[in-house]
């Protein structure tokens, strides 16, 4: 069944709601962060139960990703919305009543369900909203608000933490998940995408694989790389993941076909972001330590000093969108991409234990620049990569690397840290951070090389549509995109 064109509220309802329910999910990635100490005095528990208040949110969120989409498709994607809107403000409402740490961490991998039901939604359900020449300026607002999002995390957390309490990293999606659940009911159509039956093998399949990625990647910094346990789970799904990979090419309705690789445009954006996610995670979980413990900031000190990076998105990515609307979303990516790498590579460059915060603004200003322009154009490739009935697959998909990029960026540059430095002294510290930010740094130039790879502007599926000639439409996204 193709998307409904009817709209209940039009295009700036769907924007709003779909931008607030997309801020509350890739919000809590890592607003945790700052308040584990907090946590640790209330509830007690090791080391290890504080890593999983974070992690339990991130493996069922990676894990469940392409589910969610795929479930959307089938049952319709505003009542999976709903669903996963419901499930995640209750779990929120659930961490922040948690008696032990053993019941938050509980509740937090249930948000991480509600998370990954809802967060692909919001981009089908905004592409579904919004005619196809206005989606560059919509994809750049919805860009803005959850590239906020993710790196504004630690400066939400440690506010809060620091001068109200760590509850209210939680209670603060309760309010915005009782307003957005009656708006989306009443202002958001419900569309379909393909119609086809649930893929249950593949969502194994895909799902046990990337839990097992994710599990290693998390525990590897920790348990150590060569633990039985990290190295089963890493050995155990790159195997289910070679069989769901097996398995889609020969299956007749699969939740991810293979063959939307053969598009250039598709299999360069998901490249992209995957390695984008790997730098920028993994750089902002360790520069967030090295302001705090290295340069004596408090947690909200520290993320008001990164704000020229993590803000950045609220001020240029809309015009990024409409660039993208104008000469294509491969060259704002690409020099996004750049931008962010020179602005790591320049950090590495000043780093010290004693550095100026004048010095470093100049890296936090290029880094937040290059990670707006990507964020917005970024959504509208992938988006404009596929057939309409298939955008709910490859939001899914996106969404799915983009996090399990961040889990691997934060293995790989915290490997690194330990390898060359550590927490014995300021000196030792920047001794760690320094090559892992070079690394940072080269893995999302990479990543702009993978950008552009994307064709050059051609007329997508959905205009094709919309010209009237449903044959070409009904084309793979390979053969309407490939250069």
């Amino acid at each position: 069944m193709s998307q409904q064109t009817a709209r209940r509220g039009g295009a700036a309802w769907a924007l709003v709601i779909t931008s607030v329910a997309g801020f509350m999910a890739a919000l809590d990635n890592l607003v945790v962060t700052t308040a584990l100490p907090s946590i640790r005095k209330d509830l007690g528990g090791a080391l290890d139960d504080l890593e999983w208040t974070v992690s339990a949110y991130t493996l069922t969120f990676a894990v469940l990703l392409m589910t969610g989409a795929a479930l959307g498709d089938r049952f319709g994607r505003r009542r999976l919305f709903l669903a996963g809107l419901t499930v995640f403000t209750g779990a929120s409402a659930a961490a922040a009543m948690a008696p032990g740490i053993g019941s938050l961490i509980a509740a937090r991998a249930v948000q991480g369900v509600g998370a990954a039901v809802l967060m692909p939604l919001t981009l089908t359900l905004l592409t579904a909203a919004v005619p196809a020449a206005k989606r560059g300026t919509a994809y750049g607002i919805w860009g803005a608000v959850n590239g906020l999002a993710v790196a504004s995390g630690p400066l939400i957390g440690g506010s809060l933490t620091e001068h109200i309490s760590w509850h209210w990293i939680f209670w603060l999606n309760v309010p915005l998940g009782l307003v957005l659940l009656p708006l989306a009911r009443l202002r958001l159509a419900e569309s379909h995408g393909t119609g086809a039956r649930l893929d249950l093998p593949g969502t194994v399949l895909a799902s046990g694989g990337l839990f097992g990625i994710v599990y290693g990647l998390v525990r590897g910094p920790a348990d150590g790389w060569t633990d039985t346990t990290v190295l089963s789970a890493l050995f155990a799904g790159s195997a289910l993941l070679v069989g769901f990979v097996l398995y889609s090419t020969r299956a007749a309705a699969p939740m991810l076909p293979m063959r939307l690789f053969r598009s250039r445009a598709f299999a360069g954006i998901n490249a992209a972001s995957l390695l984008m996610f790997v730098g920028m995670f993994g750089s902002i979980f360790l520069l967030s330590q090295y302001m705090q413990g290295v340069l004596g900031y408090s947690p909200t000190e520290a993320g008001l000093r990164m704000l020229p990076w993590t803000g950045m998105p609220m001020l240029v990515a809309p015009v990024a969108g409409i660039l993208s609307d104008r000469v294509g979303g491969r060259p704002v990516v690409a020099t996004g991409l750049f931008l962010q790498a020179a602005g790591l590579g320049y950090m590495a460059c000043v780093v010290s234990a004693d550095v100026s915060y004048a010095a470093q603004l100049p890296g936090l200003v290029i880094s937040g620049i290059g990670m707006a322009l990507y964020f917005a154009p970024a959504a509208n490739l992938v988006m404009s990569s596929v057939r309409p009935r298939e955008q709910g697959i490859a939001s899914g998909a996106n969404n799915a690397l983009r996090e399990v990029g961040g889990a691997l960026g934060i293995a790989i540059m915290s490997s690194i840290f330990s390898a060359q430095g550590g927490y014995a002294s300021a000196q030792n510290f920047v001794d760690g951070l320094r090559p892992a930010l070079v690394t940072g740094s080269a893995v999302v130039a990479l990543a702009g090389l993978a950008a552009l790879l994307v064709p050059g502007r051609r007329r997508t599926p959905d205009a094709e549509e919309a010209a009237g000639r449903p044959g070409r439409a009904s084309a793979s996204a390979a053969e309407a995109l490939s250069a």
